[in-house]
């Protein structure tokens, strides 16, 4: 007898996960059975809850050797976006939620933030080096448009003079592009535009409520005019599905305004190798076997190779191959593969109310 879904297609409809797989850390699992009295059209569409929380901190540490940075944060916790092959599903089992539908549809925002935020850099202890934004959620997602909290932490980095590094596919970026020219300016901010592919059905697939390739495009070109730097991420390439877009992708960017580039293949890491899995077979069922054989074969028969040094990369001939095109097509398009560092010699937090003023 086959498995019935947990979730109705109206349930899910607009979201990538099929399911609601159960938290790792949970004792017991729930399953859906069908006792033939509902019918998908009496079930509605599911709907987005929004959670407040109080944070401690703001500014999470990281001791990784495969990140250029030690420092991030997170102004939400989940991720509207829905991209199905998000490497950040996992994270929400530790709020005791499910990196499936829960992860798209219950999210946590952190109002707060800004204001943990000052305060932490007004530490004695703190040293100023570049905290990065969007390495796990994107701080752009639709529910920034009315919390405004990742403004509210621009205007604080703004006035301390941090640098910061940003990474989205949201095109409300273009919003804060009055914060972000004037830090531009002063060497403290660079942002990274993700476009996994051109082309509009298979992202809308892949990452149903991501605004469209073209319309990212449009975003590296604004961004670009207001002079600041813009990465390109090529992030993440799907075998047999996004990788013959590669050059393409880098083209269409570098003619938008970037000026730099970079890739990260495919990693499915805990739950999100079983989603992934489960949207391949109702989205491309011709050619699900052959990309997760491609996957495998990337990451040494596994659908993850969680190792430091190739996570990222993958291995074997395959990878070698991305990488050497990857190379090429950078070298031809005069995109680099790296950006100067930021500048943290201008760090100096604000006076504030009750500060003893200087005499001379």
């Amino acid at each position: 007898m086959d498995e019935i879904p947990q979730f109705s297609s109206n349930q899910r409809r607009g979201r990538a996960a099929l399911s609601n797989p159960a938290n790792r850390f949970d004792r017991l699992a729930t399953v859906a059975e069908d006792d033939g009295w509902a019918r998908d059209d009496d079930l509605p569409p599911l709907r987005t809850v929004v959670t407040d929380e109080v944070p401690r901190t703001v500014i999470s540490r990281n001791t990784s050797p495969d990140l250029s940075f030690d420092r991030s944060i997170n102004p939400y916790r989940g991720c509207e976006h829905g991209c199905i092959y998000c490497f950040a599903r996992p994270s929400h089992a530790y709020l005791g939620m499910s990196p499936g539908l829960d992860f798209e549809t219950r999210l946590i925002a952190r109002p707060d933030a800004p204001t943990v935020l000052a305060r932490e850099l007004r530490a004695r202890s703190y040293r100023c080096d570049t905290i990065a934004i969007g390495t796990n959620t994107d701080p752009y997602q639709p529910l920034e448009k009315d919390r405004q909290i990742m403004r509210g932490i621009l205007c604080v980095l703004r006035d301390f003079r941090h640098p910061v590094a940003i990474v989205t596919k949201g095109t409300l970026i273009e919003r804060d592009i009055d914060i972000l020219s004037d830090m531009a300016r002063d060497g403290l901010v660079r942002v990274g535009i993700s476009v996994t592919t051109l082309d509009p059905a298979t992202s809308r697939a892949m990452e149903p409520r991501v605004p469209a390739p073209a319309r990212r495009l449009r975003t590296i070109e604004r961004l670009s005019a207001a002079g600041i730097p813009v990465r390109v991420m090529v992030s993440p390439v799907v075998p047999a599905l996004t990788d013959h877009e590669l050059e393409p992708i880098l083209t269409a960017a570098r003619d938008a305004g970037a000026i730099a580039a970079s890739s990260i293949v495919l990693r499915l890491p805990r739950e999100v190798a079983g989603l992934f899995r489960d949207w391949l077979v109702e989205a491309y069922p011709d050619r699900a076997a052959r990309i997760m054989n491609r996957v495998r074969e990337l990451h040494g028969g596994r659908d993850y190779d969680p190792d430091f040094g190739h996570r990222m990369t993958g291995q074997g001939e395959w990878a070698a191959l991305m990488k050497q095109r990857f190379d090429v097509a950078c070298a031809r398009l005069g995109l680099a593969k790296k950006l100067p560092p930021l500048r943290t010699d201008l760090f100096a937090p604000p006076p504030q109310t009750g500060d003893q003023l200087s005499l001379f």
